[in-house]
């Protein structure tokens, strides 16, 4: 048996109790000629996402000729497993791949009390149990498969892992039913298989994101040759077989999915208006409270001196609604002595500067406009940070600039490019590159209030908080409104549904490759299975304010002026954000990071963001 993993905050429904993981960099290749190791920049990448660690476990199968077609069996298939691990949990660095003695031979003793281990002993029960019981017994072969899908199903949090059962010859590879963390896989020149955390090196062969449809699942003992290839390589040919997440009850073979369904419901007359008393407010306020808390307690010290010296817990910070939001749940939960890094990014954008260049020598008297300072970001965030310790003054909030000129991006750019792939339009580039920078976390930070004395900075924190996923699931983005003036409430049900349908596939695995390049692990409250499901259960007209009621209030009271006048966009979060004191956060209009950042349109010309780089 051999399993690695990458994963955070899991929680098993074995167990009543949080069990703890590592984060990592995932390499495996299959090939039919010999063992297909990663290219130099790929370790460099997989070094970056797990600076711990790295480990390599090499396999090789010796094949049976099949009988009914001896010249297409394979003499020996090679198995390549490496893993880098970013220690986030527990006392010990835990390398990975975990591999099982009994299957392969190997001396050494497992490490306990650590998640991977955990679900690696597991899946090793769920294998075993049926060559020990015997395969007539307890229904065959599919039977064993049924007990893994069981406890997959039992896992929540994100993941992403490639597991080999040993005893059936087959392998496993899967990721979280949200997408939370990155897997790609696809072919090298020769067609040998390669499933990775990033796209292989420069290699021009195509990557694609592992759906997040369900258990792939490749049965070795069926792989043949491929006799018609020109080079006279030794190409094999296989089957992928999908186990679906499902929302079924029963089925041997189905995934229990643990996002619950859209609720699609259609109010019958006008709903009521959200307000501050609203029974939707409280029940929000609880369920993403316990999700932040699941995401930041718990983290080690990291060597730290003591802690106010650094901080473990970072958030990727505009200043915008969600992730102020977090900002505040997170003081609430971890102790007022630790430092809490709010990581602003800002960038030279060559049009804007002309912009400004252009305005400031046609107005003479007009002072000098700081290109960074400027940044609609760098402003909401300034003034975020500014009400955060207003509201929670026993806190240490650090407040980090991170300035990006314009040949500081160009410079990094290729990089970005070929991590974030096989994303590759003019927007990914522009959500990526300030991810990318975000992340870096190396910025400059004011001393006491002068924002022009400052010294450079670079986060301690391995953990990242980002508001991902709240717009998708309260309605935060335009096409919302657009959606409900169309089609009412059956339209924007629709475009929510659509909108978390597809995190996966077009947002999470590429920021999972940005962030993770600089040892930093990202963290999504918003997405957490269980406030997920709650979200989309609530009903629609309970998470934004369209279609609702209008309630004028006869008072003089401030909190219920500012709610009267609330976005119907996020409404529910602007009342919890009111609710917590954050007044003018809950106010805050809705900004994409590429615009807010100005990394959209670095460059003239009529480029659009669909247009491929």
């Amino acid at each position: 048996m051999i399993l690695f993993l990458q994963a955070s905050d899991f929680f098993s429904s074995w167990k009543l109790v949080k069990v703890r993981a590592v984060m990592c960099g995932i390499f495996f290749s299959l090939s039919a000629s010999e063992h297909v190791l990663p290219q130099e920049k790929t370790v460099t990448w997989l070094r970056n996402r797990g600076p711990d660690n790295y480990c390599t476990h090499l396999v090789k199968l010796e094949c049976a000729r099949r009988l009914e077609t001896p010249e297409t069996t394979p003499e020996a298939i090679y198995l390549t497993f490496i893993s880098t691990v970013l220690a986030l949990r527990g006392d010990h660095v835990t390398s990975q791949p975990l591999v099982d003695a009994d299957t392969w031979k190997v001396c050494g003793q497992a490490v306990r009390g650590n998640d991977t281990e955990i679900v690696f002993q597991k899946l090793i029960e769920a294998s075993r149990y049926h060559c020990d019981v015997g395969e007539s017994e307890v229904g065959g072969v599919d039977d064993s498969v049924a007990r893994l899908t069981d406890i997959i199903s039992n896992i929540t949090g994100p993941f992403s892992f490639v597991f080999y059962d040993g005893f059936r010859r087959r392998i496993f590879f899967s990721r979280d039913c949200l997408g939370r963390r990155a897997l790609l896989h696809g072919h090298d020149d020769t067609g040998n298989l390669k499933i990775c955390s990033v796209c292989d090196g420069s290699s021009p062969a195509p990557f694609e994101e592992v759906e997040t449809d369900g258990l792939h699942m490749i049965d070795l003992s069926r792989i043949s040759l491929l006799n018609d290839t020109p080079d006279g390589s030794h190409k094999v040919s296989y089957q992928v077989e999908v186990i679906p997440w499902s929302h079924k009850q029963t089925g041997r073979l189905l995934l229990r999915n643990p996002v619950s369904p859209m609720n699609r419901a259609v109010p019958s007359t006008e709903p009521p208006a959200l307000t501050l008393s609203s029974i939707c407010i409280q029940k929000l306020e609880h369920e993403l409270r316990r999700s932040v808390e699941t995401r930041v307690q718990y983290l080690p010290q990291l060597g730290l001196a003591s802690p106010g010296l650094g901080a473990k817990i970072g958030i990727l910070f505009s200043g915008g609604l969600d992730c102020t939001l977090l900002a505040r749940l997170t003081h609430d939960i971890v102790p007022k002595d630790e430092t809490v890094d709010l990581i602003n990014v800002a960038f030279e954008n060559p049009r804007v500067a002309a912009a400004l260049k252009a305005r400031k020598e046609k107005e003479e008297n007009e002072e000098a406009i700081s290109i960074y300072e400027s940044c609609p970001d760098r402003i909401t965030g300034r003034a975020g940070y500014a009400e955060l310790r207003k509201v929670c003054p026993d806190r240490v909030w650090r407040f980090i600039a991170v300035d990006v000129p314009y040949q500081e991006f160009t410079a990094h750019r290729e990089e970005v490019i070929q991590l974030m792939r096989p994303h590759n339009t003019e927007m990914d580039l522009s959500i990526a590159g300030a991810l990318y920078f975000a992340s870096r976390g190396q910025g400059n930070v004011a001393n006491d209030d002068d924002i022009n004395d400052t010294a450079t900075y670079t986060t301690t924190a391995r953990v990242l908080l980002s508001g991902l996923g709240a717009d998708e699931l309260f309605a935060g983005y335009g096409r919302h409104g657009i959606a409900f003036a169309r089609k009412g409430f059956q339209g924007l049900i629709d475009e929510i549904d659509l909108d978390v349908s597809r995190l996966g596939k077009r947002n999470l695995g590429r920021d999972d490759r940005v962030i993770s390049n600089w040892g930093r692990e990202a963290r999504f409250p918003f997405l957490d299975e269980e406030f997920v499901s709650w979200a989309t259960q609530t009903p629609v007209w309970e998470r934004c304010g369209f279609g609702t009621a209008q309630v004028q209030v006869a008072t003089n009271n401030e909190l219920n002026h500012i709610a009267e006048t609330l976005d119907s966009e996020k409404k529910a979060l602007r009342l919890l954000a009111l609710k917590l004191g954050m007044l003018q956060t809950a106010q805050e209009k809705k900004r994409a990071i590429q615009f807010g950042s100005r990394t959209a349109k670095m460059e003239s010309g009529k480029s659009k963001g669909t247009h491929t780089i």
